[in-house]
């Protein structure tokens, strides 16, 4: 089962995200949201807030998913649009600022728990049974 996040137009180039991207794609989500609480990077501030959107997603949408066994199947980085700003120079010149945005998926992968029957649950289904599996 798959969760996923998407948050666009954050106010961070996509180069700067793409370093603190690199640390925790192909990871389990527990030991990225670590690396990620320590990484002293803006980046790193804003992928924690996508990333635990995305285990909250999949928890959401799946309960028999197992928190533990989650990892970060997919993290992309996409370039948004710009904010174009104008720098006035001398003598009656000016300069074009692009102010770049950024456009983050993070997809959540886990594995399904499998739920094991306790030993009075399965003897009360057998108990019409016979030792062939007919009921009697």
């Amino acid at each position: 089962m798959t969760g996923k996040a998407i948050l666009r137009f954050a106010k961070i180039s996509p180069a700067k995200l793409r370093e603190v991207a690199s640390l925790i794609r192909d990871k389990e989500v527990n030991r990225s949201l670590v690396v990620l609480q320590f990484t002293n990077k803006k980046g790193a501030g804003i992928l924690e807030k996508v990333l635990k959107s995305a285990v909250a997603n999949i928890l959401h949408k799946e309960s028999s998913v197992d928190e533990q066994s989650l990892f970060v199947k997919e993290v992309k980085i996409d370039e948004g649009s710009r904010w174009k700003r104008i720098r006035f120079h001398a003598r009656g010149g000016a300069s074009v600022i692009q102010k770049k945005t950024s456009h983050i998926t993070v997809v959540v992968e886990g594995r399904k728990i499998k739920v094991k029957e306790s030993k009075k649950n399965k003897q009360s289904k057998d108990k019409g049974k016979d030792k062939h599996g007919a009921k009697s």
